[in-house]
């Protein structure tokens, strides 16, 4: 008797037989190391976009499974269908031409809940695509998801429409060079999966509410690369809800547009986030943040690196918030303690075209963000702030939904920092549209600071930096550019140890000045 490996060998090898006169050249190659492949047609499904073919691709994925896997392939056409339950060592391959358009009658997507405790979980139970407990699944090819999200049917103001794809705990997963349309809700949930690999797709989604690009959420080893994205919500969120880290994570040379946040960390963070790299990206048109990195539900957000991001028209550029919403994962259980967010590298980011608002980086009384670097950073802002944006209290908000609009317009055009620890700004430059009397950077509640080689752009109406309450700072190799009546106030009984270094500030009438009830010594000019 045959073995099995020669048994499946032949099998593969006959499918391939059979399909070759209908299976383009580039497919047949792209499919050829990914085991028998089997053809919607062959099970009864209709591409005219009318007849439901739900049964039938169900019943070709049913097939490449029961032959111990393959691939799934759909020629060119529109393959109406409700929700596709994937299963290991299966992948469907859509052929140029080729869509699998999600019905719009809720009835045909029968609801599948991860038994993987997150937050998001029941968010809703309904997917053009699902997976739970998988190995070696994809989704490939150069063909369309289109989830018609538009319809009447998916309620913008309740959750329960259906995602395009949610794979939960699955591994070595692959969806590459697909179009991903028009979705209910996300657009796509990795839930809990780990070697999850998502390669030259593109995703236009605005077709209702929640249309978040890519969400990945408590996964291990995740690649996300030349990707193109356009989508109501954010472009590319990474979540944490459930007791799981969300770590290993690299995300590059991607094109995002949101009406929300580009690139995200959180909301959703009771599990963490811990080795994350993000580089080479371009950011366009998108309504608030560029990079939003937020630890606002008790754990941990460590080890991320960004860099040679390049944006315009994105109302901020740069968004960090530790906060204390410190939501349960158990939806009734326990709230957890005020987590971290520490050490953070952004590097060689360009960004014209932003709002008034400006940036921040912001942590609790008691609980800094810490150990944060800025390094060649250039950002051109809308500016128009008044005197009385700089002279306005600040609401801490520890338990508020963190937006980098959050606290309303800033005391700083550029960067507003408040309870950082280990901050260092190097050659970061500001500039604005319109005149403005806030300064560039305003500190407060900062120890362990850094600025060199900065250049902020100022009228000479107001100081270029205001620090209060500063501890150990150190200025050094900076410029006033321009006539400005002060570089630097220093304000706050608690400021000490602040000392300007080998800085050119001759454009500026007085260097330093130390007003209200900072010590007279806070400041020390060599």
């Amino acid at each position: 008797m045959s073995s099995p490996f020669l048994r499946r060998k032949f099998l593969y090898g006959s499918a391939l037989l059979g399909l070759a006169g209908a299976l383009p050249a580039r497919a047949q190659t792209e499919t050829s190391n990914k085991g028998p492949v089997f053809n919607v047609v062959d099970y009864g499904a209709f591409g005219d976009g009318k007849r439901l073919n739900t049964q039938a691709l169900q019943s070709a994925i049913d097939a490449s499974a029961a032959a111990g896997g393959g691939t799934v392939y759909f020629p060119a056409g529109a393959y109406l269908s409700g929700t596709l339950v994937l299963k290991s060592r299966v992948g469907l391959y859509l052929e140029a031409g080729a869509t699998i358009l999600g019905s719009r009658n809720l009835s045909d997507y029968p609801s599948h809940v991860p038994a993987f405790k997150a937050y998001t979980a029941p968010y809703t139970d309904k997917y053009l695509i699902y997976g739970e407990r998988l190995e070696d699944i994809f989704i490939e090819g150069h063909g369309t998801l289109d989830g018609q999200g538009d319809s009447d049917a998916f309620d913008p103001r309740h959750y329960g429409r259906p995602y395009l794809i949610r794979f939960s705990e699955c591994r070595n997963v692959t969806v590459r060079g697909i179009r991903l349309v028009n979705s209910g809700m996300w657009v796509q949930h990795y839930l809990a999966c780990t070697d999850v690999d998502i390669d030259g797709i593109r995703v236009h989604s605005d077709a209702n509410r929640n249309n978040d690009g890519i969400d990945i959420e408590c996964c291990d080893l995740v690649r996300i690369a030349n990707c193109e994205i356009d989508s109501e919500d954010d472009a590319i969120c990474l979540k944490s809800s459930g007791a799981r880290i969300t770590r290993n994570v690299t995300i590059t040379n991607c094109v995002l547009r949101s009406h929300s946040n580009a690139l995200k960390a959180g909301t959703e963070s009771e599990g963490g986030f811990e080795n994350i790299a993000i580089s080479n990206c371009v950011v366009h048109d998108t309504r608030l943040a560029g990079v939003a990195l937020e630890a606002v539900d008790g754990a941990t957000l460590s080890g991320v690196v960004v860099s040679n991001i390049a944006m315009r028209g994105v109302e901020a550029p740069i968004f960090i918030r530790l906060g204390n919403r410190a939501r349960p994962i158990d939806p009734g259980g326990p709230h957890l303690p005020t987590g971290k967010v520490e050490n953070i590298t952004i590097s060689n980011i360009e960004a014209l075209g932003a709002g008034k608002t400006g940036c921040s980086i912001t942590g609790l009384p008691g609980h800094p963000v810490r150990n944060v670097a800025l390094c060649n950073i250039r950002l051109r802002f809308e500016g128009g702030g008044t005197r009385e944006l700089v002279e306005r209290t600040v609401p801490e908000k520890p338990a508020a939904y963190p937006e980098y609009n959050m606290f309303g317009e800033l005391p700083a055009y550029g960067f507003y920092c408040r309870h950082v620890k280990g901050l260092k700004l190097s050659s970061v430059h500001t500039d604005f549209e319109q005149a403005e009397a806030r300064p560039a950077l305003v500190a407060d509640d900062v120890s362990q600071l850094e600025i060199s080689s900065a250049n902020f752009a100022q009228n000479a109406g107001g100081p270029a930096m205001l620090l209060e309450n500063v501890r150990n700072a150190m200025i050094h190799g900076c410029r006033a550019w321009e006539e400005v009546e002060t570089y630097l106030r220093v304000e706050g009984q608690e400021s000490e140890g602040i000392v300007l270094l080998a800085n050119d500030l001759s454009q500026a009438r007085k260097p330093f000045e130390v007003s209200g009830d900072a010590p007279a010594g806070a400041v020390t000019s060599k």
